[in-house]
C-alpha cells in the first residue's frame, strides 16, 4: 500500500510514484535534491536517504516532525479546530507565521497554512519573502495524522538538508541513486509555478542541473529527472533514456485548464 504525503504540494509525484520507483536503479542511498512532498522516498526502499529542498520552511517542518514525532503531531492537531477555519483566523495565523522565529511553532503553522490555504499552494512574496497564499475556504480541512506518523517512521533513515541543489548532488557517491524533481520548465510564459520559495528556478538553473546529472552519470552514479517534455527539456536531456507519458494537471485554479500534458522521466546512467 502506497504512503501518501502529509502535505499538499504542487507538482507532487504521488500519482506517478509506482512508475518512478520502477525506473530507479537499486542502490543503498537515495538522494533527492528537490524532495517537495516526499512521495518517492516515502514509498521507495533504501537503507538511507539524503533529502534536500530550497524551501527552508518545508525542511524545518520535516526536521521538527522527525525530532519530536507524536507530541508535535498532537500540537499540530490543535490548529485544525473549527474555530481556526475562518478567514479572520487564517490571516491572523498567516501574519503570525511570517513574523514568528520559533522553528517548532512556525512549522506547525506551515502545516496549518498548507491545509487551510487556497489549492494547497506554497507561494511567497518575491520582495519580502512572506507567505501570501489566500484563504482556501474549505468546509473541513483534513488533518493528516496517519500520514504524519508514517512520515515520522520513514524519516528515521533520513538526513534532511536545505542547500543549493548542486551541493546536494555533490554528496553522491558510488552506490547512491539520485532522483531530481525540480520546478518544471514552464509550458508557457505565464505558467510559472516556481515561487514556492523566494528566488525561483530559471532556465539557467535547469541547464546547470542537466549538466551536473550528466557528470554524475559518467562517474557511475545514476540520475533520474522529472520534467515537462518539450523542446527545452528534450535538448537539455540529450543522451538520457527518455520515458514520455501524459498526466493530468491539477495545479490550475480553473477547472477548464486542468488538462493532460506531456511529461518525461529522463535517466542518465553510464550506459545511456
Amino acid at each position: 500500500m502506497r504512503i501518501r504525503p502529509f502535505l499538499k504540494w504542487p507538482g507532487g509525484k504521488y500519482r506517478l510514484v509506482d512508475r518512478i520507483i520502477a525506473t530507479l536503479p537499486k542502490g543503498e542511498v537515495l538522494i533527492e535534491p528537490f524532495v517537495g512532498g516526499g512521495s518517492v522516498f516515502l514509498n521507495a526502499e533504501f537503507k538511507r536517504c539524503i533529502l534536500n529542498d530550497a524551501n527552508q520552511d518545508l525542511i524545518d517542518l520535516y526536521q521538527t516532525l522527525q525530532q519530536h514525532g507524536k507530541p508535535f503531531i498532537r500540537h499540530c492537531r490543535t490548529l485544525f479546530k473549527k474555530t481556526y477555519n475562518t478567514e479572520k483566523q487564517y490571516y491572523r495565523l498567516r501574519k503570525q507565521f511570517n513574523q514568528i522565529e520559533d522553528v517548532s511553532e512556525r512549522s506547525a503553522l506551515f502545516l496549518y497554512l498548507n491545509r487551510h490555504g487556497y489549492n494547497g499552494l506554497c507561494r511567497y512574496n518575491m520582495r519580502k519573502g512572506e507567505f501570501n497564499v489566500p484563504f482556501g475556504r474549505y468546509q473541513k480541512p483534513y488533518f493528516p495524522e496517519s500520514e504524519m506518523e508514517s512520515f515520522f517512521e520513514k524519516s528515521k533513515r533520513v538526513t534532511f538538508v536545505c542547500e543549493d541543489f548542486r551541493k546536494t548532488m555533490k554528496r553522491a557517491r558510488k552506490g547512491h541513486i539520485v532522483y531530481c524533481d525540480p520546478p518544471y520548465v514552464p509550458l508557457s510564459n505565464t505558467a510559472r509555478f516556481t515561487n514556492y520559495r523566494a528566488g525561483g528556478f530559471d532556465l539557467k538553473e535547469q541547464e546547470a542541473l542537466s549538466v551536473l546529472a550528466k557528470k554524475l552519470a559518467k562517474k557511475g552514479i545514476p540520475v533520474l529527472l522529472s520534467n515537462h517534455s518539450n523542446e527545452i527539456t528534450q535538448q537539455m536531456y540529450q543522451g538520457a533514456d527518455i520515458d514520455e507519458f501524459l498526466v493530468q494537471r491539477f495545479i490550475s485554479c480553473k477547472g477548464k485548464k486542468r488538462q493532460r500534458v506531456l511529461e518525461l522521466l529522463g535517466m542518465f546512467s553510464a550506459e545511456s
